[in-house]
């Protein structure tokens, strides 16, 4: 209950939350590389249901010149020298499922830090054999690291949304639009945002009015940018 209120609302009002950061790229000889900038959003809405809570989620986000901070459609791969298409981030839904364990929570001082460590591994959706250019490996495998903070007086009121802020740390591989195969490295996200009523215009005109507004109802699978890109893959018969 306690991450609802951080994270969304207990009383089923639409939450957007917003963010801005960084992409770097790593390699076991080279690196770190500041590959891109990154800003997106996230439209959430909890649903109270027997068994606990679900979050009906999408979310949208661009990737940008690391420097001038422009939105990037093509790309010049600095590791491979090859232009590529950016796919840029359209997943819808990304839902969630959360029972009653509780998340962990530090108190520091007139602020409260709800922690969440996601560690992710199942079988690519992008096997290797398939998409030599575009599969680091035949299992994903990923860290996502969040951190909520909202002020203890907020937090301990009980109100049914709480304002927050958050950071938020990714490992994942390398992207399948990079067109990376199966070079040895990886990426991380460095980024933090919060809950807001104002989306940045450029923003709110490159994602659309659909990805301002939350699901209504549970529905799976979840979309990510390794489904997404097999979908297209398949559309066009690679």
């Amino acid at each position: 209950m306690d991450f609802i209120r951080v994270r969304a609302s207990t009383d089923g009002t639409e939450t957007i939350s917003c963010w801005t950061g960084d992409v770097y790229g790593w390699e076991p000889d080279g690196g770190p590389h500041h590959l891109f900038g990154f800003e997106g959003l996230n439209v959430a809405r909890a649903v109270q249901v027997d068994d606990g809570w679900q979050l009906l989620t999408r979310e949208a986000a661009l990737y940008l010149d690391p420097a001038g901070r422009d939105v990037l459609d093509v790309w010049d791969n600095p590791l491979t020298g090859r232009r590529v298409e950016v796919r840029h981030v359209f997943n819808d839904p990304v839902n969630l499922r959360l029972g009653d364990r509780p998340v962990p929570v530090t108190r520091l001082g007139d602020q409260v830090v709800l922690n969440v460590d996601v560690r992710l591994a199942y079988p690519s959706p992008l096997k290797v054999a398939d998409y030599p250019d575009n599969s680091a490996g035949d299992t994903y495998r990923a860290l996502e690291l969040f951190q909520f903070f909202a002020g203890a007086g907020e937090f301990d009121s009980g109100k049914a949304d709480v304002p927050s802020v958050f950071s938020w740390c990714r490992v994942a591989p390398w992207l399948p639009w990079m067109a990376m195969a199966q070079r040895p490295g990886g990426l991380i996200y460095h980024c933090r945002g919060g809950k807001t009523t104002e989306v940045p215009e450029r923003l709110r005109e490159r994602v659309g009015e659909r990805f301002l507004h939350a699901p209504e109802r549970w529905s799976a699978p979840n979309m990510t940018s390794w489904t997404a890109y097999a979908g297209q893959a398949d559309k066009v018969g690679r």
